[in-house]
C-alpha cells in the first residue's frame, strides 16, 4: 500500500495510507481546467493503466488536446458494468482559496483540492480498485470512462460513444459517480443552453422611429423567458423528487449597446431550460422562437429587413430516468444501504449513456454542495466507503 505526502500545516497527520488518496493527490496535481489541455493527467492514468496491464482505447476532441480513456478489465468486449468519472473541473479564478487548489491538502478529515468531490475523487477510487478487480473472478467485464469536458459540454461522453461504436466495447449498464453522497440518483433534469443575438439598427436616439433598439427588442424577449418560468411553476408538468419539481428556464448573462444616446444595434443573452421528465427542451426553443417571430421580429424588419433574431444552441445534454425497479437501482440500493432513490436539478453524462442504449445510474462520493467552490473538500470517509461500493458493486454486477 502506497503513501502520499500532502500539504504540511494541516493539523492533523501528514500521511494517509491509502492508495485511493495518493491516486488523488496525483490527479489533483493536473490543472484540467475545461479550458485547457487534459493530455499530461490522460498521460499519468494511461502510465498506471499500463503498469496495471489493462487494455484501453483514448479518443481525442477535434483539437487533438483533450482525450478520453475507455479501458476495460476483463476480456476487452461487450457487457458488463462502466464506472464513469470525468477529469474536467470548473476554474479557481475568482475564488478563496486557503491553500494552492492544485495541491491535495488534509485536514480534520477533510481531502482539499480542485476536483476532489467533482470528481477526481471516485475516479482515484476506481484506479486504486482495479488489483482488486482483476483478482477477482469476473464473468463480465468492467468498463472505465473518463472523459473531458463534461463541466462544459459533455462532448467527451459523446466521442467516446461514438468510439465505443467503432470498438464494440459497450457494457450492459453504467454507474456514473458524481458527487451524491454515495446515494443513488435515478433521474436527473435535461439541460439546454442557448445564446440569443439581436441585430438592430443603429441611429440617434433623437430620433428612435428611424433605427430597431435591439436592446429593447431583448428586453421583450426575455420578458418572455420570465414569464415563462412562472408558467413552468403554475402549470408543470409536476414530477416528485426534483428540486423544483417541474421544468426552469433563466437568462444568466446578457449585453448589448455602446452609449445612452445611441440607437444600439447590437444585443445578446445566453440562456437554459432545465426539464423534467415530459417536458421536451427542443419544443421549448420551438416555442420561444414563433414567440419572437410572430411578436417582436415583424416591427423591426418593417424598419429594415436586416435586422431581427439569431438563435444558437451551445450545449445540451438530456435528462436521465432510471425506473425505480430497474435491476442496477435494486443493486446500488443494497450496496448503499439506501431503501429509495433520488433525483437531481442538475445534469450529467448518465443521460447520454441512457440515450446509447446504456442503462445508467448517478451515485459517487463527496456532496454537490462542495462542487464549484474555492476549498472545494470531500470527506476521507467518503473516498473510503467509495472503495467498498465499487468492489461489491463489481461483485454484483459481474461475478
Amino acid at each position: 500500500m502506497q503513501t502520499v505526502t500532502l500539504a504540511e500545516g494541516t493539523g492533523t497527520s501528514s500521511t494517509l495510507p491509502t492508495e485511493t488518496v495518493a491516486l488523488l493527490a496525483r490527479l489533483i496535481g493536473f490543472d484540467t481546467t475545461s479550458d485547457r489541455s487534459n493530455l499530461a493527467a490522460i498521460g499519468f492514468i494511461t502510465d498506471y493503466l499500463d503498469n496495471q496491464g489493462v487494455p484501453y482505447r483514448l479518443s481525442y476532441d477535434e483539437s487533438g488536446e483533450k482525450a478520453n480513456i475507455h479501458a476495460v478489465i476483463g476480456r476487452p468486449g461487450p457487457g458488463g458494468l462502466a464506472l464513469s468519472g470525468h477529469i474536467d473541473t470548473v476554474p479557481v479564478d475568482g475564488q478563496r482559496w486557503t491553500s494552492d487548489p492544485f495541491t491535495l491538502r488534509e485536514a480534520d478529515g477533510r481531502l482539499y483540492g480542485r476536483g476532489t468531490a467533482d470528481m477526481k475523487g471516485f475516479v482515484a477510487s476506481c484506479l486504486a480498485a482495479i488489483p482488486d478487480i482483476k483478482a477477482a473472478e469476473l464473468a463480465r467485464p468492467v468498463h472505465l470512462f473518463i472523459s473531458y469536458d463534461e463541466e462544459i459540454s459533455c462532448n467527451g461522453a459523446r466521442r467516446l460513444i461514438e468510439d465505443m461504436a467503432d470498438s464494440g466495447w459497450k457494457p450492459d449498464l453504467c454507474l456514473v459517480g458524481e458527487p451524491s453522497l454515495l446515494s443513488p440518483i435515478t433521474g436527473h433534469k435535461g439541460r439546454l443552453a442557448m445564446r440569443v443575438t439581436v441585430r438592430g439598427r443603429a441611429g440617434h436616439s433623437a430620433t428612435p422611429a428611424r433605427g430597431v433598439n435591439a436592446v429593447q427588442a431583448a428586453a421583450r424577449a426575455i420578458a418572455w423567458v420570465a414569464a415563462e418560468e412562472r408558467r413552468f411553476s403554475v402549470a408543470g408538468p409536476f414530477v416528485p423528487g426534483f428540486d423544483p419539481p417541474h421544468s426552469t428556464c433563466q437568462v444568466g448573462r446578457m449585453g448589448g449597446g455602446t452609449g445612452i444616446n445611441i440607437i444600439p444595434d447590437l444585443a445578446w443573452f445566453e440562456m437554459e431550460w432545465r426539464t423534467v421528465p415530459g417536458d421536451d427542451f427542443f419544443a421549448e426553443v420551438e416555442r420561444f422562437r414563433t414567440f419572437v417571430a410572430t411578436e417582436i421580429e415583424p416591427a423591426m424588419t418593417d424598419v429594415d429587413t436586416e435586422t431581427g433574431f439569431d438563435f444558437a444552441v451551445l450545449n445540451w445534454i438530456p435528462g436521465l430516468s432510471l425506473p425505480e425497479d430497474h435491476a442496477l437501482a435494486d443493486k446500488v440500493r443494497q450496496v448503499t444501504g439506501r431503501n429509495s432513490a433520488g433525483r437531481v436539478s442538475y445534469g450529467t453524462e448518465a443521460g447520454l449513456f441512457q440515450d446509447a442504449g446504456i442503462p445508467s445510474i448517478v451515485c459517487g462520493p463527496g456532496n454537490i454542495n462542495q462542487a464549484h467552490q474555492g476549498d472545494e473538500w470531500i470527506a476521507v470517509s467518503e473516498l473510503a466507503a467509495c472503495d467498498r461500493f465499487i468492489r461489491q458493486m463489481v461483485e454484483r454486477v459481474c461475478r
